[in-house]
Parts: C-alpha cells; sequence; structure tokens
C-alpha cells in the first residue's frame, strides 16, 4: 500500500483513541473550550519537527497564507462544536460527512485537478456511511435548521481548509507552510483563554487530567499525520476518503473496548447495529474504490 495511504488510515485510527479519551476528560469535568486550546496547542507542537522537512520558506508579504489556513482550522472547529452544542450528533455529523464531496468540488475548482468519477462515488460514498454510522436511534432535537446551517459551514471550513494546505503549501515546503500554519492556530487558541471553566474543583482537575492531556497529544499526531500528507502527496480527495475510515473504527472500539472510556454507545440495540454494519460496507466500498484508483 502506496505511503500516502498508510497515513490517513493510521491518522484515522489515532483519532478514534484520541476521541474517546476526550470524551471522558468532557465526562469527567474538563469544559470544552480547555479542550480546544489544550488540543490546539499539542497540534503546534507536533508540527515542529516537520522543519526538518525543510523548504524555501515564503516571504513576509506571503505571511497571510498560513494566517488565513490557521484560521480556517480554527473557524471549522468552532463551527462544529456550536453545532454540537445546540443540536443532535445524528444530524450534525452527517452534515460534517459532506466535507469529502465539498473537497471534491473545490479541488475541482480551485486547482483545475479533474476528479475521477470512481473518486466521485467514493467520496458520496463516505458521506453516506457517515451518516449511517452516526445513528443513534435517538430522538433529535431541536434547532434542527441552525445545526445543520453550523455543520455545513463547518464541512465546508475544514474543505477549504485542505485544499488550501494543497495549493499553497508547495511553494513554501511542507515544513515551513504547516509548522506556521499550526502556529497561528495555537495563537488564536489563546483568545478563548479566558473563556476556561474556573469554578472546577481541584480533584475534579486532577481526574480529568490524564485522558485530556493524552487525548490531546493523539489529537496533535493524527492532525500531522493527515495534514502533512495532502501536503507532501496532494489528492486531498483520495486522503479524505481514507481519512473518513475513523467512522468504522470509532464504531469497532466503541463496540469492542468502549466500557474502557466509560463509553456506553454498545447499548444502543440491534437496529443503530444493523445501520452502522451498512454504513461500514459503504466507507470499505469507498476506500477500495480509492485504493484501485
Amino acid at each position: 500500500m502506496p505511503f500516502e495511504f498508510v497515513l490517513p488510515l493510521s491518522s484515522a485510527a489515532i483519532y478514534v483513541v484520541g476521541a474517546l479519551l476526550l470524551k471522558r476528560a468532557a465526562d469527567l469535568g474538563a469544559d470544552v473550550w480547555r479542550i480546544t486550546c489544550l488540543c490546539n496547542w499539542c497540534s503546534a507542537l507536533c508540527f515542529i519537527p516537520l522543519t526538518a522537512l525543510g523548504g524555501v520558506g515564503g516571504s513576509w508579504q506571503e505571511l497571510w497564507q498560513p494566517a488565513i489556513v490557521g484560521f480556517l482550522f480554527l473557524l471549522g472547529q468552532l463551527l462544529a462544536f456550536f453545532a454540537l452544542r445546540i443540536g443532535d450528533v445524528s444530524v450534525a455529523t452527517p452534515v460534517l460527512g459532506l466535507k469529502i464531496v465539498i473537497v471534491a468540488l473545490l479541488t475541482s475548482v480551485l486547482l483545475g485537478e479533474q476528479v475521477s468519477a470512481p473518486l466521485w462515488a467514493a467520496a458520496a460514498l463516505s458521506s453516506i456511511a457517515i451518516g449511517l454510522l452516526n445513528r443513534s436511534g435517538q430522538r433529535v432535537r431541536g434547532r434542527t435548521g441552525a445545526t445543520i446551517l453550523l455543520s455545513g459551514g463547518a464541512a465546508a471550513t475544514y474543505a477549504l481548509f485542505d485544499v488550501l494546505v494543497q495549493k499553497w503549501s508547495p511553494s513554501w515546503g511542507a515544513g515551513r507552510f504547516l509548522p506556521i500554519a499550526m502556529g497561528m492556530v495555537a495563537l488564536y487558541s489563546l483568545a478563548a483563554v479566558p473563556l476556561w471553566k474556573r469554578d472546577a474543583e481541584p480533584a475534579t482537575r486532577v481526574g480529568f487530567r490524564r485522558p485530556l492531556f493524552v487525548g490531546a497529544a493523539c489529537l496533535g499526531i493524527q492532525s500531522v499525520l493527515f495534514v502533512s500528507t495532502i501536503s507532501l502527496y496532494g489528492r486531498a480527495t483520495a486522503a479524505n476518503v481514507l481519512y473518513s475510515s475513523r467512522g468504522l473504527w470509532s464504531v469497532l472500539a466503541v463496540w469492542l473496548v468502549g466500557h474502557w472510556f466509560g463509553n456506553r454507545e454498545q447499548h444502543l440495540g440491534r437496529r443503530v447495529l444493523g445501520y452502522r454494519i451498512f454504513g461500514a460496507a459503504l466507507l470499505l466500498i469507498a476506500i477500495l474504490l480509492v485504493l484501485a484508483n
């Protein structure tokens, strides 16, 4: 298997571990602003070793490029957060899955690259699969319209981030563009520090500290693997399809070892399991289309 396929698949698996740990930290009292800041700071640190890859570096006049990319990353993160906060996961997550199709569209429009029919099919199947994999069988809460709008904005923002990384990073070199862009994200995140929850008891902070820091480290590592794949090899659409395998790994992890993390989703019932098995099958087909393309 080509290394450019191994990286996003590995990133997807590491993401699942990090997400389960961060969910555990949140259950133990970690607020979302603290989680967001620490994840972004860990990501910035994880991108520093990429400077060994070198690069020509951009001029001061081109510093706006990594600044915009970093802003898009943080904006997508915040839109996704608010979508999940005001609405139901079963609505927000499938809409977020449309990112794969948007990446394919933006690749054609902004980069002038022709996306093959198998890749278009893989992108569409991945988006449908994500929706099925996130069926919970629970009743959808209100404010559905706002949830869809925010989730769609997050999907479009993340997609634009991926495509602009593919467009701009070659002229800088991955060893310059990515560390600077993620450094910008860490810098922007400082604005969220005043929003941290301050009334947590010391014992509570000790309880969520370990899963929070380990989970943030996992998300930083997976960010390096995924984003550097796009920067070094291009093919943002294929990378996103392979990265969507995190939906499959999430289901398997929840059902097999979710209890290790205090997760109880494995008890959602046979109907939900059926949806998720079907979604997993569609996702596997999408991945095979990418590998064969």
